[in-house]
Order: structure tokens, then sequence, then C-alpha cells
């Protein structure tokens, strides 16, 4: 799940935009995830200090040692090719719009970021979760709970390069977010607790390739926006030619860009790219990580730009990790400073967050907010009736 807040325009925009930079030149910090499992003082301090620079100025991190099996990955989006080649008529009834496209397909121009002046996400995604269904949760939460499903005919390594790319980023976001407690001086439980039997998912995402007369034209493959969630992490993509093959991107302006947080001299933010170093990938900060550290971490705000050359083509993944939903959003007591209650009041519940966001964004319908409050005062209508 995805959230998109509102933001100021990114690359590709006729409106101001922010500095421009190399990501080398950011020095945006990178944490070994073998530190913070070493129990060494210094080694744990290290990767502390890492992820307080990178989530507090940069809202992001690149992680090495994470887990995640790059040949698997490749093999991977080899299937989700194969899936998403398939006609529109076959992909069809895996659109599951009752279930918010939570599970299974989401058909292009479907999604739509909440800064985006109307203009629809060009991609198509498939959706599934790595880990168990909570059954209780899914009693109360139906939508953002439900089984996984999956193509009858699925290409050979879909579903299980899929639940095994997601395992691995969920076990490396696991060890961030521990990582992070110590990082803020919390109980190393801290985010891990918040997060047990949540509504994570993993996205496969492929954008789509422009004609010729779409290209530099300011449209993006992915506005600007925030996940909404408490922490994603991406494993790395690759670009397809006009041909479909694997290639190198086709020029500098595609790709992911992520804002840095405004400074007295860059009040808008820096965009730097989100390339990670070889062998590394990257984790972000959601909107429901700022909320708990009181903008301590700030959501990262990113964007994708497509290429100024028609027919390409770019595949991603990302996982999101989410508070459960029957956890209060609220900064923590260590971070409720006046500021921060006055940004971020009144406390609601993640799932109730999570229901808002989805209609925000134009995967769950405008009735899925008749979920929210009390929802039987015909009752007394009927009572009355009858009297």
């Amino acid at each position: 799940m995805q959230a998109r807040s509102p933001s100021s325009a990114g690359p590709g925009r006729d409106t101001p935009g922010p500095t421009m930079a190399d990501t080398p030149t950011m020095n945006i910090p990178t944490v070994d995830l073998l530190d913070l499992a070493s129990g060494e003082p210094a080694r744990l301090e290290r990767a502390a200090a890492a992820l307080r620079e990178a989530f507090g100025v940069f809202g992001l991190v690149f992680v090495k040692n994470h887990g995640v099996d790059a040949p698997a990955l490749e093999r991977f989006y080899d299937a989700f090719s194969a899936f998403v080649a398939r006609p529109d008529a076959q992909k069809r009834p895996l659109g599951r719009a009752d279930l918010w496209y939570q599970r299974g397909w989401t058909p292009p121009n479907t999604e739509v970021a909440v800064a985006s002046n109307g203009q629809p996400d060009f991609k198509e995604c498939y959706f599934a979760a790595p880990t168990p269904t909570d059954a209780q949760s899914a009693m109360e939460f139906p939508e953002l709970y439900p089984e996984n499903i999956w193509p009858d005919d699925a290409p050979p390594f879909f579903q299980e390069g899929l639940l095994t790319m997601g395992t691995a980023l969920h076990e490396a976001g696991l060890k961030l977010l521990r990582g992070a407690a110590l990082a803020l001086n919390l109980p190393e439980d801290t985010f891990t607790a918040a997060c047990e039997k949540a509504p994570h998912v993993t996205r496969a995402l492929q954008y789509l390739p422009l004609g010729p007369t779409q290209v530099n034209t300011g449209i993006l493959w992915g506005e600007e926006h925030t996940d909404f969630n408490l922490l994603t992490l991406l494993p790395g993509g690759r670009f397809l030619d006009p041909a479909g093959r694997p290639a190198p991107k086709p020029d500098d302006q595609s790709g992911l860009y992520l804002r840095t947080r405004a400074t007295p001299d860059a009040p808008n933010g820096q965009m730097v790219r989100g390339t990670a170093p070889a062998g590394c990938i990257v984790a972000q900060v959601g909107q429901q990580l700022e909320i708990l550290t009181g903008g301590t971490f700030l959501a990262t705000p990113h964007v994708i730009t497509a290429p100024g050359v028609p027919g390409w083509q770019r595949q991603s993944a990302a996982h999101f990790m989410h508070v459960h939903t029957s956890q209060v959003l609220f900064p923590l007591p260590g971070f409720r400073t006046p500021e921060a209650v006055a940004n971020y009041a009144p406390p609601v519940l993640a799932g109730t967050y999570d229901i808002k966001t989805l209609v925000d964004i134009g995967l769950a319908p405008p009735a899925a907010l008749d979920k929210l409050g009390y929802r039987h005062y015909d009752r007394l209508n009927r009572m009355r009736a009858t009297s």
C-alpha cells in the first residue's frame, strides 16, 4: 500500500522545482545489517548513527547485507514480464476492486497521487502479502487483510519469486526498525511490536511505455508522494528497452528521485537520485514512522520520472511495512513536543488512517469511508416505524 501526500513538483514539471543534486555528493549513509546483528557496542553505535542521519535528514538509507538474492530478483522480474505481457482480459479477473486492489492485479490508470493534478500513475502492479494473515484483524478490516490471490497458470517463479523477495525485504525491515529504535534510545522492540501481524504487502510494479507524443511533456511514471506506511523497502529495479529487453536506463532524467528535508539553504529540500550503491537496497521512511517519531524521522517524498525517449518501461518492487491496524498513530511519549502534537493531532487508529488514504489515492471507493464511525443510526428509525 502506498500513500500519496501533497508535495511540490518533481523533475519534469513546469512549476519551480527543488534543488537537484547527485546522490554521491549528498553522502546518504549506508547501514550494514551485520553491524546491527553483531551485538558489539561500537558497531551498533555506527549503525545507529547512520540511521539517525539517514532517516532524520534524507528520509532514506542504503542497506547492505540485506539478504535479498539478486539472481532470484532478476528471475522474478522475468516472470513478472511474462504476466504483464498477457492480454488485459486474462488479467482482469485478478483486478479485485472489491479488495481495494490490496491483492492481485492493479490495472493501469487506477492509482492517483493526492498531488497528481489528475494524472494517474503510468503503471500496473501486483500485490501479495508475504506474511500470514491475522484472522482477527481480517474480521475487523477484511479489505486490508485478504488472502493472496494468484493466476491459475502463473508464469514459473511468479508466486515463489514475489513471496521470497517480500519475505527477505520484511526480515531486513524488522532489523532496520530495531536499529531505528536503538538510534532514538527507545526499547528495541518499539516499532517491531507496533507492526506485528500488520497488513504488510509486497508490490511488483511495471511502469508503462510513453508514446512519441507523451515524452518530454511533464508526464511522470509516478507523481511525487510519500508512502503512508511505516517503512518501505526497495530492492532495485530495471529498465526494459522498446523490445522488452533489460537494458541500462536510456537517459539521465529517468528513474527514482527522493527529496531531502528542508534546510535554510534549500527550503524546498534537494532531489537526489534513488540509485543505491552496488549490492545495496533502499529503505525509506513512511508517514506512520514520521508520526510516531513526531517528525524526527521524515517520510520521504519521491517521484518516478519517465525517460525522454518513447517505448521504454521500468520494473521495480517495494515492500510496505505497516503499523498494526489496532494501534494508535500519534507521537510516542518522548516525542510529544508542542509542535509535534500540533502537527500530528488528533490521534487516529492506524486502520482508519489506512482506509482514508486508500480512498484518497483511488484504490478504495469513497463509500469505504462509511465504514468509519457509528453505522446504525437507521436502527432507531426502524424501531420507531414499527411502534
